[in-house]
């Protein structure tokens, strides 16, 4: 079927930049067939895969690289960020109680993107993490 449609974008570290990365989210779900459910739920894991990188970056100069790729029928986004790696099992995941009554909201991103997204992986190096998600149609 020749080769799959891809998009590369690459955003700076500045506050609301990921409604880039989802409204072009939005458009290759709409080219896939994907419903507005499928869609709403790709757009709400690319924003905390995108706050993410925006937090582990740590450097304001860093640019976050995200690719979209249509592969069948199945749309993989990889999220690159430059900053320093984690240890995904590290990454200790919130008690939903104390997160409530918690100001500090975020941390909740690994979890919501894995309930998001039909399978996430996470690679991490000195050189950076890169996310990856997909979301079948």
């Amino acid at each position: 079927m020749g080769t799959s449609p891809k998009v590369e974008l690459s955003i700076p570290i500045i506050p609301d930049m990921e409604l880039a990365a989802t409204q072009t989210s939005e458009v290759v779900a709409r080219h896939m067939g994907l419903g507005q459910d499928k869609s709403d739920e790709i757009k709400m894991a690319l924003i905390e895969a995108c706050i993410n990188a925006f937090e582990h970056s740590k450097t304001e100069e860093g640019q976050v690289e995200i690719n979209f790729t249509i592969e069948d029928n199945t749309l993989v986004i990889k999220v690159t960020d430059q900053g320093v790696g984690f240890d995904e099992n590290t990454v200790k995941i919130p008690k939903i109680e104390q997160k409530i009554k918690s100001d500090h909201k975020r941390g909740w991103g690994l979890q919501l993107i894995k309930e998001l997204m039909d399978t996430v992986e996470f690679e991490s190096t000195d050189e950076g993490t890169t996310v990856t998600m997909t979301k079948k149609k």
